[in-house]
């Protein structure tokens, strides 16, 4: 078992890392502050082939795998959870259905301008009763002529309203399946379709740079082919999309434990109490001693997700639990650099204030901790 990475990932770590501290860390603050969308951070991502890492070179993706995707996503939550989600959201859940469940006319058309970063791509499955319960679709579409007639709404929806946005991916209720439940599918909306509209952003806790917003499809219409897949697949598809968003949400998770610890140590290494630097004081230690601990055992969760996937195995169950852990080890730990930090800790002008700020969504986005107890628990025969 070898847990070095390859030359191709560790070149693409530091490339990653070289760029989150020179062209991140000095305007994450500001971004924050401000609550812009990072439109150069983003257009500079595309140019380095970060947009579409995992994605094959002939639709303009990088070539690369998962596990390149995690490092990455990981690399850049260290310094910003809000460029890292823009990222995650757009690859996972904007990209992916294209790539996996799209014809390759939807291919052709999309993927090299999301691969590039010209454009974001957006999800839309939440709604007000189809959060965790997300087979509760209300969206409704219906052919019309050979248009889906689409109506509905959906919220907390990211990248879909941003000046480059280019298309969000919804569910919809199609039919009646023949077991007698709903009928579900996946459709492509693209942005400035008549009737789809993008509601004001929310007022968020955290990940102020990145954007999520409620939309909104009032008869709205778009051809027949822009069916993702085979009608009433829309269920599986994603399922299947979800899990794999787990394993960025979870490399999200474990780069902001880590960056959290980053800035931890480095002020306890410089700020003096009682005449000394406060990292020699055991009850500091200790909290950074656990913190560097548990950041270790997540990050293995994280990567073996990805080789899993990376390796056409099964991997919804390492993807839950890898998620769950790093999710509630980047709220501990933000806490923890905040004690660390103490009356500093609560100023916005250290890091650790906003990564506090960012840390509680892990644990909800993507699927709550209550539900990836129930995929794990599912895993295992309970």
């Amino acid at each position: 078992m070898n847990f070095d990475l390859s030359d191709d990932h560790e070149l693409l770590r530091r490339t990653v890392r070289d760029f989150a501290e020179g062209e991140v860390a000095p305007v994450a603050e500001e971004l924050d502050r401000s609550k812009q969308i990072p439109y150069e951070i983003i257009a500079k991502l595309g140019a380095l082939n970060l947009m579409g890492i995992p994605f094959p070179e002939r639709y303009g993706g990088a070539g690369s795998d998962t596990l390149a995707y995690a490092l990455a996503v990981e690399e850049l939550t260290r310094v910003d959870s809000s460029v890292a989600i823009t990222l995650c959201a757009h690859t996972s859940l904007g990209t992916q259905p294209i790539y996996l469940y799209g014809s390759e006319q939807h291919k052709q058309d999309w993927m090299p301008r999301l691969c590039s970063g010209e454009i974001l791509g957006a999800f839309g499955l939440t709604e007000a009763e189809a959060g965790s319960d997300a087979q509760n679709t209300k969206t409704r579409a219906r052919l019309d002529g050979g248009e889906w007639v689409i109506d509905g709404a959906k919220q907390f929806i990211t990248n879909a309203g941003t000046g480059i946005s280019g298309l969000v991916t919804i569910t919809a209720l199609t039919g009646e399946a023949a077991a007698g439940g709903p009928e579900i599918s996946n459709l492509l909306v693209p942005n400035g379709t008549p009737g789809y509209e993008q509601g004001e952003p929310y007022r968020k806790m955290g990940w102020h740079a990145s954007d999520t917003r409620p939309l909104t499809f009032d008869d709205c219409r778009v051809p027949e082919q822009n069916l993702l897949g085979p009608r009433g697949d829309g269920f599986r598809q994603f399922l299947h999309v979800l899990a794999i968003g787990r394993i960025g949400v979870a490399a999200m998770g474990l780069g902001l434990a880590q960056g959290a610890l980053d800035q931890a140590l480095a002020y306890a290494r410089q700020r003096r109490a009682f005449g000394r630097p406060i990292s020699k004081f055991q009850a500091i230690q200790v909290k950074l001693a656990d913190m560097a601990t548990e950041i270790e055992a997540g990050r293995l969760l994280v990567y073996r997700a990805a080789l899993l996937k990376d390796a056409g195995r099964d991997f919804s169950l390492a993807a839950a639990q890898a998620k769950l852990k790093t999710g509630r080890l980047a709220v501990r730990c933000a806490e923890e650099a905040v004690q660390i930090h103490g009356g500093y800790g609560y100023i916005e002008e250290y890091p650790v204030c906003r990564m506090y700020r960012d840390a509680k969504i892990l644990t909800i986005g993507e699927g709550t901790d209550e539900i990836q107890q129930m995929v794990i628990a599912k895993a295992l025969g309970a």
